[in-house]
């Protein structure tokens, strides 16, 4: 096994962390100012990091996480043409700094969102809603999980896709509650992919389709923003939706009827794999933030950093650390030259693995500062909020460890009686 970086593994990680050195980390007071002085009114799109965006579009970073073979031919936006394991150490770096994913237009939902519009959108579908995408002119959100059924089992969701055929043409009749809705919050927000049940007869996963619903859609409510341990997650967000009625032209339906899980399994795949590359670089904020406390402070005459007790977790945390990075690493590797389906065990293993080592970590961190740790000083606390999710989001621990075990269930299966 070769652990070094190839030279275009090396070319882009240099560029985003040069970029985020020379613009993100100095904007990062400036953003939380902004967002500050909004007050009550925080849904709404940030100067500064739309400043951001304008800077990195023209200078090629942008898109990163999409490879060119998923976009058209004529495509204005192919451009880096990134294998998961090249843009793996792309994402750790974005992963340092909450808003810096977006500022190269490869934050949540709108990569697994686009993917799913390069893969399984038409022409059409394209045109409309993966291009202005793609060039960063609007944002979009995922609607999936409902509040009334146990949505860890897809299977379980009840909004309800039903056609109807009239003189003004063919539609489908949307109607249901969601909840988590990822990214409803921004303003900018103009589309949603819905998850929903076009036909409850059919077989358990023929069931479920997935379709294209414009936010302006009479029908569509807002009922609240959601908190996450208190935080509003502005400026995207994620939101409780009541969805009466909405009509969509048939057209909107992604892919066909029933094809609402391979269409999730395509997309989920890749997005769970962003998610733990960023983890593992919010881990190494927090490891530099406890090291620095530590050489920092003074207690019982002398540095706390010397007390064995934080010898051992440091060395616990930089242990962990480096052990879901190569796991990061190798699921990213396995999707690139065998695909998603065969890497599913490594997706599923670094996905409850990345959010679990960070919140390890920043709970170390949290511990290292003391009082101040609980505080919004640091940032220590909203980046533990903000982690905590994962552990929940694109499927809970509990559903990718059933995976894992039904996999090594399968490799010593007893052979069946002739």
């Amino acid at each position: 096994m070769n652990f070094t970086m190839s030279d275009k593994q090396q070319y882009w990680r240099d560029r985003v962390v040069a970029f985020m050195n020379e613009h993100i980390y100095p904007a990062v007071p400036v953003y939380e100012a902004q967002m500050k002085a909004f007050g009550n009114d925080r849904w709404q799109a940030v100067p500064v990091l739309e400043e951001l965006k304008a800077k990195a579009k023209p200078a090629g970073l942008w898109n990163l996480f999409l490879p060119d073979d998923s976009l058209p031919a004529n495509s204005p936006w192919r451009g880096a043409g990134l294998t998961n394991l090249e843009y793996a150490v792309c994402a750790e770096e974005m992963g340092k700094v909450s808003f810096a994913s977006e500022a190269f237009n490869c934050s949540a939902p709108d990569t697994g969102n686009m993917e799913v519009l390069a893969r399984y959108g038409t022409p059409e579908q394209q045109e409309r809603w993966l291009q202005p995408l793609l060039a960063g002119e609007m944002r979009s959100a995922f609607l999936m999980t409902e509040p009334e059924v146990a949505s860890s089992d897809a299977t379980n969701i009840q909004t309800s896709i039903r056609r109807e055929s009239s003189s003004s043409g063919d539609h489908y009749v949307i109607n249901g509650r969601k909840w988590w809705s990822s990214g409803l919050g921004d303003p900018r927000c103009k589309i949603a992919i819905l998850m929903g049940k076009t036909n409850p007869d059919a077989p358990m996963h023929a069931q479920q389709s997935q379709i294209l619903v414009p936010t302006d859609a009479p029908g569509l409510e807002i009922v609240r923003m959601l908190p996450v341990f208190g935080y509003d997650d502005a400026p995207h967000g994620h939101a409780e939706v009541i969805l009466k009625d909405v009509r969509v032209p048939a057209s909107n339906l992604l892919l066909g009827e029933g094809r609402g899980f391979e269409i999730a399994q395509g997309r989920l795949g890749p997005g769970r794999i962003h998610h733990c590359m960023r983890s593992i670089g919010s881990a190494e904020v927090a490891l530099e933030q406890m090291v620095k406390r530590l050489q920092s402070r003074v207690a019982f005459g002398k540095r706390v950093a010397d007390q064995s007790v934080w010898e051992q977790r440091v060395a616990e945390a930089r242990i962990d650390i480096e052990m879901a990075r190569l796991l990061c690493l190798k699921a990213a590797d396995m999707m690139d030259k065998v695909g998603n389906k065969v890497a599913k065990a490594e997706i599923a293993m670094i996905k409850v693995a990345a959010p679990r080592v960070a919140l390890k970590v920043i709970d170390m961190a949290i511990q290292a500062f003391g009082g101040a740790g609980v505080t919004t000083d640091p940032g220590l606390a909203k980046r533990y909020a903000s982690m905590r999710t994962l552990r929940l989001a694109d499927g809970p621990d509990e559903v990718h460890c059933r995976t894992i075990a039904k996999i090594e269930y399968g490799k010593y299966r007893a052979p069946k009686a002739a």
